[in-house]
């Protein structure tokens, strides 16, 4: 059963945030960090993984992160606060 993920990348602590959603996070945390594809997560630096959920059907992922974009930033900052406190860059549990 393949897994998709939700995840929200911050550039640094209350930083700029940056919601998506893979079917691959260590490959899409890669390609954040190292600029491949030009756009709001390379322009603003924000690439540390600080929360992310995992779900088994795609379009249950599609509509978390849908749902979770129209958020305002104080309900996307209790989130993060809530499963990651210091707002330690999750990554390395992906990426090895």
């Amino acid at each position: 059963m393949r897994t998709y993920w939700v995840y929200i990348l911050a550039s640094q602590r209350n930083g700029t945030l940056y919601i998506g959603v893979t079917g691959d996070l260590s490959r899409r945390i890669w390609e954040h960090r190292e600029g491949i594809f030009p756009g709001f997560t390379k322009k603003y630096d924000v690439h540390k993984l600080v929360w992310c959920e995992a779900f088994n059907n795609f379009d249950d992922a599609i509509t978390c992160e849908k749902r979770m974009k129209k958020w305002n930033r104080k309900w996307k900052l209790r989130l993060i606060a809530e499963r990651n406190p210091e707002w330690e860059d999750l990554s390395q549990s992906f990426t090895g």
